[in-house]
């Protein structure tokens, strides 16, 4: 068994049996030899099975069921720089992502890596936290330049700081992170009043829209 059978397997599963709501605890119920494959071959950096890779390789209409099986929110913040360093150590060439990713298959990385401090800050690791929003504070700043319903948000980074920490702790699987972060920047913008923009502008605007949300 390799990790695409594994899919395979799971989506024919699912088609079959429709749940409701799909998480570790199905996946062992139901499919015990999956599972054993994925608590082996599917482990993050910095230890633990690595679901998000799985549920993003599943099809769309069964990514929208997992629901992670519920854990504390009350977790203990502490410092763990070796649990940090394994996602620079194995990305180390790869984080200009978040400066100027040059496609899909880069804001894809961007989104791994993302997710990989998301799950890391979630655990209360204050470090992964600051880490990551310094990161992102790349790709957003570059939002605020691109988009106009954006840029409105410029000059206020601490706002913009608190919306991004909201991300983190919320984020459980709604598809891509970043993606995540941008809809939250953009509904939350609203009562903001936007920068006046030229017909030129406008149309830039909608082209950079749509590359984004591919």
């Amino acid at each position: 068994m390799d990790f695409s059978s594994v899919v395979e397997t799971l989506n024919k599963l699912l088609a079959r049996t429709q749940p409701d709501v799909i998480n570790s605890s199905w996946i062992r119920t139901h499919a015990p030899r999956c599972y054993r494959f994925i608590r082996q071959n599917l482990r993050r950096e910095f230890g633990g099975i690595d679901w998000d890779r799985l549920t993003y390789a599943l099809d769309w209409k069964y990514q929208r069921r997992w629901r992670p099986v519920r854990t504390r929110n009350n977790r203990l913040q502490y410092e763990d720089h070796a649990e940090v360093e394994a996602i620079f150590k194995k990305y180390h060439d790869k984080m200009y992502v978040f400066i100027a990713p040059s496609g899909k298959h880069d804001r894809r990385t961007r989104d791994i890596i993302g997710i990989s401090f998301v799950r890391l800050a979630q655990q209360g690791n204050s470090l992964a936290r600051q880490e990551l929003i310094a990161l992102i504070k790349f790709t957003i700043d570059n939002w605020i330049e691109r988009y106009s319903f954006l840029s409105r948000w410029r000059g206020y980074e601490d706002e913009v700081q608190t919306q991004l920490e909201a991300c983190i702790r919320r984020y459980r699987y709604t598809g891509s992170f970043v993606n995540y972060v941008f809809r939250t920047l953009e509904c939350a913008g609203r009562g903001i009043s936007p920068p006046r923009m030229s017909p030129l502008d406008h149309s830039r605007e909608l082209e950079n829209l749509s590359q984004i949300r591919t």
